[in-house]
């Protein structure tokens, strides 16, 4: 309702991180930032591009969502993130508005943003993340 979206990342699952970021470190790119992110079992790199990133995402279990999507599809585009002000409200609105939701609560995700996902079922198959940054 009103709340201003901006794109914050994209997602791109891939199986060797640092073989990834030579690839995208030889396009011109340059890795800012490596974390392994616990709750999500996933190993991820932050490459700025513009006034967005690309985030390559490593899985650290065969498991989890990354390692799954791996095993189906292989690498490539994973989700597309979406910055909110207010992630709550967001998720409100969109359940509201008939939305299929993946998280119905915010979850801890890179660099300690509240991160929920929107199914892709309700998005033209397309995996869609809020992210809110800061507190």
């Amino acid at each position: 309702m009103g709340i201003q979206l901006q794109l914050d990342h994209l997602g791109i699952a891939v199986a060797n991180l640092d073989e990834a970021i030579g690839v995208y470190e030889a396009l011109g790119l340059r890795c800012s930032h490596i974390e392994t992110v616990q709750e999500q079992n996933v190993r991820t790199a932050t490459l700025p591009l513009g006034d967005t990133n690309l985030e390559l995402l490593e899985p650290t279990v065969a498991d989890s969502s990354i390692g799954k999507f791996l095993a189906t599809r292989g690498g490539g585009l994973h989700h597309i993130a979406l910055q909110v002000e207010n992630i709550e409200e967001k998720l409100l609105e969109l359940k509201t508005l008939g939305f299929r939701l993946i998280d119905e609560t915010p979850r801890i995700g890179l660099g300690g943003s509240r991160i929920a996902f929107i199914h892709p079922k309700s998005t033209f198959n397309t995996l869609i993340e809020l992210v809110q940054r800061g507190s």
